[in-house]
């Protein structure tokens, strides 16, 4: 059997050496358009920033490696200009046709660089191989560099803006949406901002690159900002050209169509990695998601589909994720609020702030968990900020939403306990516990920061009260409550709030067994008000 793929990255380089695995006698061949296979892309901030230093780490797998244990023929800068599925034939650039009885299409994306005035007179640079990493630092190196803008606030262009600034650099951060990380709730992308600027970069939200000057750039909103190299990590779009001419069904975005085992319109062609539409683990509904994680299991699942070895289904992308802040982590499962919202799904939510391991160990940090779940329990999305722990409980709450878990089995996850890493109900635990007594009545959260026509009450101890607090709060230590119930109107809704919501929680449940009504708790307390309030600074 021919087997024939068409790039060398993740999703391309899965496949080859699963297939290997199962079929030793297959002519497996690579062609890769560019001198680069199986590079740690996701690396390539941290590899500009010097936090990796050698740059052979940066390839996971060579194509020496690949030739000499997996007998895999890969065919560097040969780029496939043709593809005839009637013939079963790809062509080169250079007029070379090869035969297949297998064809794999994982050509992945490229990046989006728009068509900006004055573009050309600044250096400019975008972040997808190891070739524009090796031309990114040698230019640092070799023009002192000061000054860099970032266009773009997704992954790549967080990360290497934290790394430019690692690198003392001073960088400027610019995002055309209100907020950097789209899977990330505006709720929970506000302890990010404010992360970013504490740490020195220029954050310009709602703004984007309007044209370039030498050395400086104007924004949509008038501004100028001096520079002296341009990163353009806009965004990126599947490179499906190919796949389009040989008549390969691709959606209206661009991205190739599959069936359930990545199979296309022609059922010996494939497709797998960032140039397909997959379905959305939640919703059902088409969308296009670029992670490692799924591109190498669809070419995985392709090589089993091929060799008949216990084949199976791709049954959905959950868009699972992390990213490194500085000194934060914010990862995310599922869907978001905006996505449910554009799905027209009814959620709810909640959210808590819980230490990542016991209180009373050393270092413990607060933990900011958010899940959104539907009537029925559904999970139907997770996300974690903080600075420890936040990737084991997202993983946790991945785990279960793909086993079709609901919010209970958070509740009653029995996970691993001991001070230095846990509390003896893991935040996973608490905020299934939290859910509950929402759906059990015994509770109403409130989100936000608008408090109009409600009565505020502050129920911390008076010294925190003193210290700083929402305008026209009232202040009732929560240990005094009982004794002062009458001085708390039963005609209005009651926000009460403590630290981080369990106390006021608590209170909540005080008033609502002693005649009161309208009474609802701030998710997350004073500490995420607080966090809220700086971002919109």
């Amino acid at each position: 059997m021919k087997i024939i793929i068409i790039g060398g990255g993740a999703a391309g380089a899965s496949f080859a050496a699963r297939m290997r695995r199962l079929d030793d006698q297959a002519e497996i061949t690579i062609f890769e358009k560019t001198d680069e296979t199986s590079i740690a892309s996701c690396g390539l901030p941290y590899f500009i920033g010097n936090i990796i230093n050698d740059r052979d780490d940066m390839q996971v797998a060579k194509p020496a490696f690949l030739k000499q244990l997996f007998n895999i023929e890969i065919k560097l800068n040969s780029k496939i200009n043709k593809i005839d599925p009637q013939a079963k034939t790809v062509t080169t650039e250079n007029g070379d046709t090869f035969p297949y009885d297998k064809l794999i299409l994982a050509t992945g994306a490229k990046p989006f660089v728009p068509n900006i005035s004055g573009l050309e007179k600044t250096p400019h640079f975008v972040v997808k191989n190891l070739a524009d990493a090796d031309k990114i630092k040698t230019f640092i190196a070799q023009n002192n560099v000061k000054t860099a803008c970032v266009i773009g606030g997704g992954f790549i262009g967080v990360e290497t803006a934290e790394n430019l600034q690692h690198l003392g650099i001073k960088t400027s951060l610019i995002e055309l949406s209100p907020q950097i990380l789209p899977p990330l709730d505006a709720d929970m992308v506000a302890e990010v901002h404010n992360e970013v600027r504490k740490h020195g970069i220029d954050l310009y939200l709602n703004d984007g690159l309007k044209n370039v000057n030498t050395n400086e750039i104007e924004l949509t909103s008038g501004k100028k900002i001096a520079t002296d190299m341009l990163i353009l990590a806009i965004g990126i779009k599947p490179e499906t050209e190919l796949a389009q001419t040989a008549g390969i069904k691709l959606n209206e975005r661009g991205f190739v169509l599959t069936n359930e085992y990545m199979q296309t319109n022609f059922a010996d062609i494939y497709a797998c990695g960032d140039n397909v539409a997959v379905k959305d683990f939640v919703s059902g509904t088409q969308t296009a998601i670029a992670l490692a994680g799924p591109a190498n299991r669809q070419g995985r699942l392709i090589a089993d589909h091929i060799a008949g070895a216990h084949p199976y289904p791709y049954t959905g992308t959950q868009g699972s994720g992390i990213v490194k802040v500085f000194e934060l982590t914010a990862a995310f499962t599922g869907n978001n609020e905006k996505q449910l919202q554009k799905a027209q799904i009814p959620y709810e939510k909640m959210l808590i702030i819980a230490n990542a391991h016991a209180g009373y160990y050393p270092q413990s940090q607060p933990l900011t968990l958010k899940v959104l779940y539907n009537k029925q329990g559904k999970i139907l999305g997770a996300q974690a900020v903080g600075k420890d722990g936040v990737d084991k409980r997202i993983d946790v709450i991945a785990t279960i939403m793909r086993l079709n878990g609901t919010v209970a089995d958070l509740r009653d996850a029995e996970l691993c306990y001991a001070p230095p890493y846990s509390g003896a109900k893991d935040p996973v635990n608490l905020i299934g516990m939290a859910i509950e007594n929402v759906r059990n009545n015994l509770v109403r959260p409130y989100f936000g920061t608008d408090f109009a026509n409600m009565l505020v009450l502050d129920v911390r101890p008076k010294a925190a009260y003193d210290a700083e607090h929402i305008e026209n709060a009232v202040n009732i230590p929560a240990g005094q409550i009982r004794q002062r119930l009458a001085e708390l109107p039963k005609d209005k809704t009651i926000m009460i709030h403590c630290f981080k919501g369990y106390t006021s929680y608590v209170v909540a449940r005080i008033l609502a067994q002693n005649g009161f009504n309208n009474i609802v708790s701030y998710a997350g307390g004073w500490s995420h008000y607080k966090t809220l309030m700086e971002d919109k600074k």
